[in-house]
């Protein structure tokens, strides 16, 4: 398998938690919080790659992760993405975005994101028939020229990447089950509902 930089997105401001780091939420399946899930996770299914943390939060320094800031700054996980794919770049590795606010995905879908389609200039889901950045696989050398274009024109949303790719961006397929595991927490709401289902 290619080796791959995995970039745990914790940098969004979380405006609707008031402002708290939601990746030290904890998980619904037990005490860890959602970021050390995913490192465990991601650790588990590719012991070969190196985690980073995108974006800067004081409440993760407990996990002793290096972090990139924004590449650029304060155009959403857009600057965070460009970071992480400069990142792999330079340690000609593959790129592995992954949203911290996922509380359901699991060790076999992280190995299937990271090996659906090798070779690929990427791979994501595509629910609904929209691209899911922040669960996708990026070859940098590909993806970051398009990414600093779409920004430069003024793009900003992450899956801009994805969308400019066209065809050589590959959907990673997903039955109903599957697409459930990529529920967020957006809202307080979210985690309300998800741990009162966990207790039935």
């Amino acid at each position: 398998m290619t080796a791959l930089l995995v970039g745990l997105f914790v940098g969004g401001k979380a405006t609707r938690f008031g402002g708290i780091a939601k990746g030290m939420l904890p998980a619904p399946d037990g005490g860890e919080s959602l970021a050390a899930r995913l490192v465990r996770l991601c650790r588990t299914a590719l012991p070969a790659a190196d985690v980073v943390l995108v974006g800067r939060h004081a409440a993760y320094d407990a996990l002793a992760l290096p972090s990139l800031d924004d590449d650029p700054p304060g155009v959403g996980p857009a600057g965070g993405l460009a970071a992480l794919l400069d990142a792999a770049a330079l340690r000609e590795r593959e790129a592995l975005a992954i949203a911290v606010d996922l509380p359901y995905v699991t060790t076999s879908l992280v190995e299937r994101i990271a090996t659906h389609a090798k070779g690929r200039s990427a791979v994501a889901p595509r629910p609904s028939g929209r691209w899911q950045p922040l669960f996708a696989r990026y070859e940098p050398r590909r993806c970051l020229p398009l990414l600093r274009a779409a920004l430069a024109g003024g793009r900003t949303p992450a899956r801009a990447v994805l969308e400019a790719l066209g065809d050589e961006a590959v959907v990673l397929p997903l039955d109903d089950a599957e697409t459930a595991l990529l529920d967020d927490w957006d809202s307080p709401a979210d985690v309300t509902r998800d741990r009162d289902v966990t207790r039935r």
